[in-house]
């Protein structure tokens, strides 16, 4: 063990099993949520742009299939999220050789995938998106949107594993100020693109891609300093054998759980597509604001997954089930009352993106039917949150591959059937929130997940 190079590192980042544990998890959160919030402006930067300067029809093109994006990168991404829950419990075990190796097997996982993405992505994504029954009208937009985005797949995908490599030893605030830069760069290129030169959809695409570079190569300049545990060396990255079991086990049951989630919302958004291009937007516009209004709960169960790794790396059990609690309880009560507020303001929120008298009507529709039901997703969330921090990743992926997928799907097909109407689309939301928060409290009150990462290591 380097004894050294932990120190150094706890001196430069957050050692999370010391010190108030409402505080740590707190001050952790909070960079993570600006940052979270910079993210989210690079998709709906996009979309606010585009729907400004080029129309109804370029916004359609844009958020028609904007879960094509979510579909390719989930595997990905999820993936990766177990090398961070696999760096946490190193680090907060003190085993540097452990971390290391993590790392750099996670910088060819990332690097790998990346090019394999950008790959599938250039050259499938106009079947895709026909498959998708996306409007004849914008499927050419559509196409070179999603075309270019895929081309810098690269970028975007190293991007979110560096992040993850520094947010896993409990450094939230370089990877924000990085963010923040480039979040800033994307909304200029866009008005420039888009705005002053009138380039087209594709170029909208064009700037989130150079963002995503110059925000992935600021992380990796810092990454290469030397004398640090979490220190990337160009020669040392390769798979490592045993290491990538461990990020598959625990980040494999991540990433299928996000693709079929992906997929399940792919299907929705073809039940969506069907209703033509007026739904279309409203359904993208939907969706960029409720990724912004859910931020603060998605950037806590990130703060959670990462406490929790690092404290039952240390044995830290009472801990762990304290910060728990804490990060459960306050993510219901957030999103209780961001749905609230969404609810009370839709009609003015989903304006903002398309004034069409339908766009916002339909908007305001979706709005209406699920934000009052924001705390039953916070909470699968959190406890699928707390799952994947303690190494039993399986359980939300069977949880989500089962409601949010088979029982959501199975319900929108019938409803469309029987029905035909697109506000019952909108009601497999807080439906199937619902069932998985039922399961979800009862495995968390029954099960023993303080002590996963101990059985798995006996398994070996």
């Amino acid at each position: 063990m380097e004894r050294s190079k932990i120190t150094k590192q706890e001196q430069a980042v957050k050692d999370l099993t010391r010190g108030s544990t409402y505080g740590l998890i707190l001050s952790f959160a909070l960079p993570m949520f600006v940052s979270q919030v910079f993210q989210q402006l690079y998709y709906s930067a996009d979309s606010f742009i585009v729907g400004r300067f080029l129309g109804t029809e370029a916004l359609a093109a844009v958020s028609s299939s904007g879960t094509l994006v979510f579909l390719l990168t989930s595997l990905i991404e999820g993936t990766a999220m177990g090398a961070g829950v696999v760096i946490s419990r190193y680090f907060g075990a003190k085993d540097a050789e452990n971390v290391s190796k993590a790392v750099h097997t996670d910088m060819a996982f990332g690097l790998t995938s990346g090019l394999l993405l950008t790959l599938i992505g250039v050259c499938f994504t106009p079947k895709i998106l026909v498959w998708m029954h996306t409007a004849p009208e914008v499927l050419d937009e559509a196409v070179s949107y999603f075309r270019y985005y895929f081309a810098g797949a690269l970028a975007v995908i190293m991007y979110n594993i560096c992040r993850g490599i520094m947010n896993a030893v409990g450094d939230s605030r370089r990877p924000l100020y990085y963010l923040i830069f480039s979040s800033v760069l994307n909304v200029i290129l866009d008005l420039v693109f888009v705005g002053l030169f009138h380039f087209g959809v594709w170029s909208a695409a064009v700037a989130t891609v150079i963002s995503q570079l110059a925000s992935m190569l600021l992380c990796l300049m810092h990454l290469l300093k030397k004398g640090f545990v979490f220190t990337v060396e160009i020669r040392k990255i390769r798979f490592h054998g045993q290491m990538l079991k461990e990020i598959i086990r625990y980040g494999l049951p991540a990433g299928i759980q996000n693709s079929v989630i992906a997929l399940a919302n792919v299907i929705v958004q073809t039940q969506i597509n069907s209703f033509g291009k007026f739904a279309m937007a409203a359904y993208g516009a939907h969706a960029k604001i409720e990724g912004f209004a859910f931020l603060p709960i998605t950037s806590f169960n990130m703060a959670i997954t990462t406490f929790i790794s690092q404290n039952l790396g240390a044995r830290e059990y009472v801990r762990a089930r304290k910060g728990a609690r804490f990060g459960i309880w306050t993510a219901v009560l957030m999103a209780e009352l961001i749905g609230v507020l969404y609810y009370c303001f839709a009609p003015q929120l989903i304006g903002l993106f398309d004034h069409t008298a339908e766009v916002v009507r339909l908007g305001v529709l979706q709005a209406r039917t699920v934000t009052l039901f924001y705390c039953l997703l916070a909470f699968s969330h959190s406890v699928a949150a707390v799952c994947r921090g303690a190494g039993k990743a399986f359980v939300p992926m069977f949880v989500m591959l089962f409601i949010w997928c088979v029982v959501r799907i199975a319900y929108i097909l019938t409803v469309m059937h029987v029905f035909g109407e697109i506000r019952y689309i909108y009601m497999a939301y807080p439906i199937t929130w619902a069932i998985s928060s039922v399961i979800y409290l009862i495995y968390y009150l029954k099960s023993d997940w303080v002590h996963g990462f101990e059985r798995a290591k006996r398994r070996g």
